[in-house]
């Protein structure tokens, strides 16, 4: 599969939890369909089997640790993601931070089982430490920004510019206040491959609507 050019995280919103989980994520599929626009989503992983069996989507979990076949109670092992069908995890999310010692080892046990690891950082600083580990992507978002009305890109457009110089921008994917089609357009005409978003979908009135009108500002990115 490409590199993905929308990832939707669902967070633990009680509207993307569930059964709420499984419709949200057919309005992805259906979206993506009708765009060509390539949109995986990121749900909890009491959900994953649901999201999975019923879409055909790229499905990530939210978090995964560094736990291989043992005793590890209560850790999220990447093999029982990749055996409830995940293409992938983020790791490193700003609401579930972990040391730069542990992202390391978790994605090296990671790739090891095939997951398709998004990294995220706060700064593009960050990212190009990390991205030297070698996961699959990075992305960058600023926490304060995070769920905010401001996009980054609007607010600290040196961060975009900074990671694309940095990391490079078909591994890239840029978050934090991403609402709708200008906010996205504006990332990709900067160079990145694509966007995490959150609230702008999890939360808006019109899902469907929200995340279409994304889907064309990345296609309106990549006309220049």
């Amino acid at each position: 599969m490409e590199n993905p050019q929308i990832i939707v995280n669902f967070k633990t919103y009680a509207n993307a939890t569930g059964f709420n989980a499984l419709n949200l994520a057919r309005i992805v599929e259906k979206v993506g369909k009708d765009t060509g626009v390539i949109i995986g989503v990121a749900v909890q992983a009491v959900d994953l089997s649901r999201v999975v069996e019923n879409t055909n989507i790229p499905v990530f979990g939210q978090h995964f640790d560094a736990a291989s076949d043992g005793a590890y109670t209560g850790h999220i092992a990447p093999h029982g993601l990749k055996n409830h069908g995940a293409h992938g995890s983020l790791l490193n999310h700003s609401e579930k931070r972990i040391s730069i010692d542990d992202i390391e080892e978790a994605i090296d046990v990671g790739r090891r089982e095939g997951l398709f690891i998004i990294a995220c950082a706060d700064t593009a600083y960050t990212g190009k430490a990390i991205s030297e580990l070698d996961p699959h992507m990075i992305a960058v978002e600023p926490p304060e920004l995070i769920g905010g009305d401001v996009s980054v890109c609007t607010a600290k457009p040196q961060i975009v510019t900074d990671a694309v110089a940095m990391i490079g921008g078909d591994r890239l994917l840029i978050g934090a206040g991403i609402k709708n089609r200008e906010d996205v357009k504006s990332a990709v005409k900067a160079g990145v491959r694509g966007v995490l978003v959150a609230s702008g979908i999890t939360r808006a009135y019109d899902p469907e609507s929200a995340l279409r009108e994304m889907a064309l500002g990345i296609l309106d990115g990549l006309k220049g």
